[in-house]
């Protein structure tokens, strides 16, 4: 099954993707390893802000860390490169906009984290990191950004 078919199955439409908001590119690709930029939370079209542990509970993080992970796969394909490349998803890093004392950064990560397997089955389990941060830009409540290793197509 493609992955786009595997997308309609489970119901997803990729947003579109966004673009940068500074100086960087969205994608690079060295070798069989594309690199994706950290992705803000889209949802139908607006910004998810604020912060973990004050005013973004955690089921809400959750959604717009998944909401980063449709962005990655959003940009890979604006890129040129077809899902069905991905050999395997590498590692995911996620950033969360949270106050000093919230530890529950892993759960609102396994937002997008969750996302990959449901897309990519085994091929979408990875590495991670999942970090509280003070800020993000635009006041985003959370960040990923992905290495992914390619099929050569």
């Amino acid at each position: 099954m493609s992955i786009d078919a595997r997308l309609a199955e489970l119901g997803i439409s990729l947003p579109e993707a966004a673009a940068p908001v500074a100086s960087y590119v969205p994608v690079v690709v060295t070798g069989n390893i594309a690199h994706v930029s950290g992705q803000l939370p889209f949802v139908d079209g607006n910004l998810v802000t604020g912060r973990l542990g004050d005013d973004v509970s955690l089921a809400d993080g959750q959604a717009a860390a998944r909401a980063c992970g449709l962005m990655i796969l959003a940009q890979l394909k604006k890129a040129g490169i077809s899902l069905d490349r991905v050999e395997r998803v590498v590692k995911l890093g996620a950033f969360v906009n949270s106050t000093s004392d919230y530890t529950d950064q892993p759960k609102v990560a396994n937002g997008a984290s969750d996302l990959m397997f449901d897309v990519f089955g085994e091929a979408g389990r990875h590495a991670r990191a999942a970090v509280g941060v003070p800020a993000l830009p635009l006041g985003a409540a959370v960040e990923v950004d992905a290495v992914i290793a390619l099929a050569d197509g």
